[in-house]
């Protein structure tokens, strides 16, 4: 298997890309070598199956998504409270409407997890571990909410994000005061 990281990446953003523009149906290796604009046969190379590009797409779709060390660092300092909690929220869905093909492709498997017990089995292990790792982290920080309202958030900005992405319900509402709402609503 060929060891380039940096290429590696590429071609799972090229990945991705494809996923967000075309669907699951259009994600092939000879696509993805188009979109990341590299020799046809590069992406089986470092992708030998479909099933192997997937699993490559998701450590992507984790890698792009996550946090930034400082973003962490600059909200570890201050006061637990349900305003720092909002501000989490808040930048989970900044990052998720920034990274928008991201996003996407993520709705394009999670579509594809109905249909492919192989691609469930993936997404769902995907998931399980970020809600863990979210009810953790928000545990060690001492922000309010524990597991029931971690998931509960998930579900919500699932909801969100689908809506903001595609056909809102109600365009002229801020995202960031649906956000607030949310965790006015969950965080009792």
């Amino acid at each position: 298997m060929a060891k380039n990281q940096t290429r590696r990446r590429l071609i799972a953003d090229a990945g991705l890309s494809v996923l967000a523009t075309e669907g699951s149906r259009g994600l092939t290796h000879r696509a993805v070598d188009l979109v990341a604009g590299v020799p046809v046969g590069t992406t089986s190379n470092y992708f030998r199956s479909r099933d192997a590009l997937v699993e490559g797409l998701v450590d992507r779709i984790g890698e792009r998504l996550a946090p930034s060390e400082a973003d962490l660092a600059r909200r570890s300092s201050e006061t637990p409270s349900r305003e720092l909690f909002a501000d989490y929220i808040r930048d989970i869905v900044r990052r998720l409407t920034e990274d928008r093909d991201v996003t996407l492709a993520l709705f394009e498997l999670r579509l594809e997890s109905s249909r492919r017990p192989e691609v469930a089995a993936l997404i769902g292990a995907w998931q399980r571990a970020g809600l863990a790792g979210d009810v953790e982290f928000n545990s060690s920080a001492g922000l309010p909410g524990g597991r029931r309202e971690i998931a509960l958030f998930h579900y919500a900005i699932d909801g969100l994000m689908l809506d903001r992405l595609t056909t809102p319900i109600d365009p002229d509402t801020s995202t960031d005061d649906i956000v607030d709402d949310l965790v006015a609503g969950l965080l009792r």
